[in-house]
């Protein structure tokens, strides 16, 4: 584990170097505070910090004050080194930030108690950090696909419906939708249905672009958000989508199973408004299926006349 000593007398800081460095720490080591706190500041700056109470300049407490306002994780542990030992000092040191103190000059096995006492608290933070995260992932993406979820995705195609409108951008969406999906799950069973879905949503991954948005929309529908492409562009897109599902059949022991998707293609030069959006993209995607499936459809006013979708927005 990486820990900051900012200690701006050369001896005493040599001498905690040492001593760290034969309990395992790799120390970062600072001559004033200055120094420390751009070091704090860092990318990957260590989170257990020993910081002197005395230094010229910027002192310990300063420190503590200016970490303590970042809002970024993750947590500095801070452990002040003093020669105060009074109890009105104490409650200063503590208010500005640190976590715990040592008077001067301190005993090695006590410092090595309350070290080992942080680490047990930033144990506890990343644990907690990775619960929260994982709590995160699980309502965002499906966990079937590992695509963004149906509220997820609604959420980002918001966002960018509203940032196109600002921006006057482009935007497309394009929903696809498994052909014969029902028929997959009633003649190979639902474990191959599962496949077929991971295999689908890998091989969409492969052809969207880095910043396209991609989700599950429904049990084997998908909608994906285009920042910045037109209609052209997204049929491009869908007709690549098509392509590549389809020159990848599902191989199972039971034998080799077809997959096609049929897409449908809206923009906000249709509508600005989402549900509308999505309305005559599903449209469009249920002219593909009547149109004898496997085929990519662009959503016109007559679909969004025959959703009940067409609004004043239209341009």
């Amino acid at each position: 584990m990486r820990v900051l000593i900012a200690e701006d007398d050369p001896i005493s800081r040599r001498l905690l170097e040492v001593t760290l460095g034969k309990w395992g720490y790799e120390v970062v080591s600072c001559p004033d505070g200055e120094s420390a706190w751009d070091t704090l500041q860092q990318t990957g700056a260590p989170s257990l910090a020993i910081l002197d109470w005395m230094m010229p300049g910027m002192d310990g407490l300063q420190v503590c004050r200016e970490v303590r306002q970042m809002t970024t994780e993750p947590y500095t542990y801070m452990l002040l080194l003093t020669a105060k030992s009074q109890k009105d000092d104490i409650i200063a040191g503590l208010e500005a930030g640190a976590d715990d103190y040592l008077t001067k000059p301190f005993d090695a096995s006590e410092l090595r108690m309350r070290l080992r006492a942080g680490r047990r608290i930033l144990d506890l933070q990343a644990e907690l950090i990775f619960a929260r995260e994982e709590l995160r992932r699980q309502a965002t993406y499906d966990s079937l696909t590992r695509l963004l979820n149906r509220a997820a995705t609604c959420d980002l195609l918001q966002r960018e419906l509203e940032r196109a409108e600002r921006e006057q951008l482009s935007l497309s969406i394009i929903l696809a939708d498994i052909d014969f999906f029902k028929r997959i799950n009633d003649t190979y069973g639902h474990l191959a249905g599962d496949a077929v879905l991971r295999e689908t949503s890998q091989c969409m991954r492969s052809v969207v672009r880095p910043y396209d948005g991609i989700g599950r929309y429904g049990g084997e529908e998908f909608l994906l958000v285009l920042p910045g492409c037109d209609h052209d562009g997204a049929i491009a897109l869908a007709e690549r989508l098509r392509e590549c599902v389809e020159s990848n059949p599902m191989a199972l022991a039971e034998g080799i199973i077809p997959i096609t998707l049929s897409l449908g293609v809206a923009s906000n030069a249709l509508t600005r408004d989402m549900e509308g959006l999505i309305g005559a993209a599903d449209a469009a995607l249920y002219r593909a299926k009547n149109g004898g499936r496997n085929r990519v459809e662009l959503a016109s006013h007559s679909d969004m006349l025959e959703a009940g979708v067409l609004k004043s927005s239209l341009t």
